[in-house]
């Protein structure tokens, strides 16, 4: 049982720079994998990144390779994105997740389906 909670979203320009965080319940923050996701109006849920429950393995999507980074610290019991070089199209309700089931290595990009526990959503939004 994981209880999730982001935060860090807000207005920014594009170019601009956000770093969202996602505290997490519990004692056994360190045995889950965890993963952002995102939601623009009128669309699915699109997947970000992922991170595996050690943080050796990384999954990002083409669309933020080279400008989002994915970081945890299970001491803490948070896994946070720093978004750099921000665009209009990143627009969106961005989520965090657990998954119960842990990577080892991220071969293939994780579907929404196999997320287990989720945040309610931060919004951030890039003017251009």
């Amino acid at each position: 049982q994981v209880q999730l909670v982001e935060s860090g979203g807000g207005l920014v320009q594009a170019g601009g720079s956000l770093r969202l965080s996602c505290a997490a319940s519990g004692r056994t923050f360190g045995r889950y994998d965890m993963g952002w996701f995102r939601q623009a109006p009128g669309k699915e849920r699109e997947f970000v990144v992922a991170i595996n429950w050690s943080g050796a393995s990384t999954y990002y999507a083409d669309s933020v390779k080279g400008r989002f980074t994915i970081s945890r610290d299970n001491t803490k019991n948070t896994v946070y994105l720093q978004m750099n070089s921000l665009k209009p199209e990143d627009t969106a309700v961005y989520y965090c997740a657990a998954d119960a089931h842990r990577h080892t290595y991220y071969y293939t990009m994780p579907a929404v389906s196999e997320y287990d526990y989720w945040g309610q959503g931060t919004q951030v939004t890039v003017s251009s």
